[in-house]
């Protein structure tokens, strides 16, 4: 795991973010999903699971991201991998989502952003040429053995799924 220097390698509270890279243990966590349950990252010990984190539902971006695993979720499960998507949004909010566009994996609710921070997936970030903090969107295969097998910064809504795919040596 590295730190990474906000703007001008400059270093401070705001700017310090977490890059999760490959062989990383994965930061556990246990959070409420669309559904009301409690979801943790044990629960999918000895599996391989993909955490995509996304900053609104219902979103243009998101939306397509979300649709495009749902769409692939077939071929996931196919060689052993299970998906889940993380954002700040309550969870009501969330089972609209998944209601909305009928989708097929569980969404969790992160208001506290405590598991995107873990991730590196919330902090600095460039906006239309601003830099704001917020939800990075951001993906990461973790393994059976827990630790970190593919971490994807700064991803595209777009194109993002077919990505992992290749990644993962899926066909689409």
């Amino acid at each position: 795991m590295r730190r990474k220097a906000g703007p001008a390698g400059i270093v401070s509270a705001m700017s310090e973010q977490i890059r999760l890279e490959v062989g990383d243990s994965a930061p556990a966590f246990a959070l409420t999903d669309d559904a009301g349950n409690t979801v943790r990252l044990a629960d999918f010990a000895g599996e391989r699971v993909v955490v995509f984190f996304y900053p609104r539902a219902n979103t243009p971006g998101c939306t397509k991201e979300a649709c495009d695993f749902r769409d692939s979720l077939a071929p996931l499960n196919d060689i052993g991998i299970k998906v889940v998507g993380i954002s700040p949004d309550q969870p009501e909010k969330l089972a609209k989502f998944r209601a909305d566009h009928d989708l097929n994996f569980p969404l969790i609710s992160d208001p506290s952003k405590e598991t995107l921070k873990a991730y590196g997936a919330f902090g600095e970030k460039k906006n239309y040429g601003k830099i704001v903090e917020g939800v990075i969107r951001s993906t990461f295969l973790v393994e059976a053995d827990g630790t970190i097998g593919l971490a994807l910064y700064n991803v595209r809504a777009t194109g993002h799924v077919a990505r992992v795919l290749r990644e993962l040596g899926v066909a689409s």
